[in-house]
């Protein structure tokens, strides 16, 4: 029996079409066509009902989804034992990370990563919208915000702290806010649709009102503001830290309160048959984050 075949099958269940599956493994939609049925032929039975909108396993699919689920895992068990310090790492791995942080962090760490591997592809995808990992057949997304889906496997790899911002000609001429309630009388640069910050005081959290001319969707377009003088943001320390050298920005502390901090979180499809790929790379970008200022 071909694991390849096992796979696609596992895959299109998952994702709910074979379309995705394909794109997932890095297959042409013919080929992953192909694969299944001949794994339907070998077994003798039909393993899918598919229509031109929707695939769903059979009475016989139903019966041999988790056979081959544990068949998978414990091929993939039985390599990552035979190769615990991930050598030999074959295939392509899809990643996705917002925008900033795949510029300033992930993709500073991957040629590193990918000269340890030379056999493996990476396909980093980097953007600020919410990507469905499931239909685009991501293999892990790096998220720094609450997780909404709890349908998801996850895991927290790091907090990332955050501390307001203003450039030193807006703090000449407004003056540097003390208190939470000076906020109120500052420009604020907020993220498109937001109206509040969330701060700790005493190991409590809560949420404060702020406004402000300027909003942005990107953390770099509110970077860019806050370094040209248009008022204070609320920013990630790995993002802002490694351009204080410039002095283009201040920090700001509070008397009364700090920003709270977000965790960075490697988000899996499922937290079945994580493949060693992800795991080797989460465990990579994992051991470069303390040199970013994430933790």
């Amino acid at each position: 029996m071909d694991f390849a075949e096992i796979e696609i099958f596992v895959e299109a269940v998952r994702v709910g079409s074979l379309a995705g599956a394909a794109r997932r493994l890095g297959l042409s939609a013919m080929a992953a066509s192909r694969s299944l049925g001949n794994l339907e032929a070998e077994l003798g039975v039909r393993l899918i009902h598919r229509t031109t909108r929707s695939l769903s396993p059979t009475t016989d699919g139903e019966i041999f989804l988790p056979h081959a689920v544990a068949l998978l895992e414990g091929r993939a068990g039985a390599l990552a034992d035979l190769r615990p310090d991930g050598k030999g790492l074959t295939g392509r791995l899809r990643i996705t990370a917002s925008t900033a942080f795949g510029r300033k962090v992930v993709a500073p760490m991957l040629p590193s990563f990918m000269r340890d591997h030379p056999a493996l592809q990476v396909d980093l995808l980097t953007t600020d919208d919410q990507v469905d990992i499931v239909g685009q057949g991501i293999d892990v997304a790096i998220r720094i915000a609450p997780l909404r889906d709890n349908r998801l496997a996850a895991k927290r790899l790091a907090d990332s702290p955050r501390a307001l911002w203003a450039s030193p000609a807006y703090l000449e001429a407004f003056g540097r806010p003390k208190t939470l309630a000076d906020l109120a009388d500052h420009q604020c640069l907020v993220a498109t649709g937001s109206s509040h910050w969330a701060f700790v005081h005493e190991g409590k959290a809560f949420k404060q009102k702020v406004s402000g001319r300027f909003s942005a969707s990107s953390i770099e377009a509110v970077y860019e503001a806050c370094r040209g003088g248009l008022g204070i943001a609320n920013l990630s320390r790995w993002y802002a830290d490694p351009v204080l050298d410039n002095a283009d920005v201040q920090q700001i502390l509070l008397e009364d309160a700090e920003p709270e901090p977000l965790g960075i979180w490697a988000v899996y499809p499922s937290s079945h048959m994580i493949p060693p790929k992800v795991r080797m790379f989460v465990k990579s970008l994992e051991q470069s984050l303390p040199a970013t200022g994430a933790n």
